[in-house]
């Protein structure tokens, strides 16, 4: 079972990712983020790499990422790329990730190619106002990711936003299930975790 987590940055789709695997137990639950897979820049000058509009489908490695789902959902091992935010560039190492019953996989664009919509069984959108998810971007970026206030400001305005407006927001019609108000939604998310934990009993079954 394979459920897809997506809406703006700084919406609280990891928070509702987390909230899932603590409602379901993350023995039975591999998760991961389209943010590992945006494309290798070590071959591009440092200075040119922070020109780049990473908030295109176009600076993601989606062909890798479907690879690895698929590789997943047929029960084998994949190695996930490590992305190193403050140069824009992939690490050397990588991180094993063992095939389980329920995938999860979270990213602000995972609904805009439909490959990858195709391998969802649920897909659920996280519905965030706009002021919230940029303070959250903010505070994310200068604390976790080596940022200034002033590139996360120029930033959000020259590609975040415009690419939200046409890319994002857009792909909300593709969602199954609409979460307004991220992690803090707790009916949403009981709902959600009940149907993943019925879907899990029935996986379990399968393999017993």
């Amino acid at each position: 079972m394979i459920i897809g987590i997506c809406g703006g940055t700084g919406s609280g789709k990891t928070t509702v990712a987390r909230r899932i695997l603590e409602n379901v137990s993350d023995e039975h639950v591999v998760f991961f983020q389209q943010d590992s897979y945006y494309r290798n820049l070590d071959d591009m000058p440092v200075e040119l790499r922070h020109q780049i509009n990473f908030d295109h489908p176009d600076a993601l490695d989606n062909d890798l990422f479907i690879n690895h789902v698929k590789t997943l959902r047929a029960g084998e091992a994949i190695k996930m790329p490590v992305y190193d935010f403050a140069i824009h560039s992939r690490k050397a190492e990588t991180v094993p990730v063992q095939p389980k019953p329920i995938m999860i996989i979270e990213g602000i664009l995972i609904f805009v190619d439909a490959a990858l919509r195709e391998l969802m069984d649920i897909k659920i959108f996280v519905d965030t106002d706009d002021d919230l998810r940029f303070i959250r971007r903010l505070q994310r970026d200068v604390n976790e990711r080596g940022r200034t206030v002033e590139s996360v400001i120029k930033q959000y305005l020259e590609t975040v936003r415009p690419m939200h407006q046409q890319f994002v927001e857009p792909s909300k019609r593709h969602a199954d299930v609409i979460i307004p108000e991220g992690g803090y939604n707790e009916v949403g998310i009981d709902l959600i975790s009940g149907k993943i934990r019925t879907q899990l009993e029935k996986e379990l079954v399968k393999t017993s």
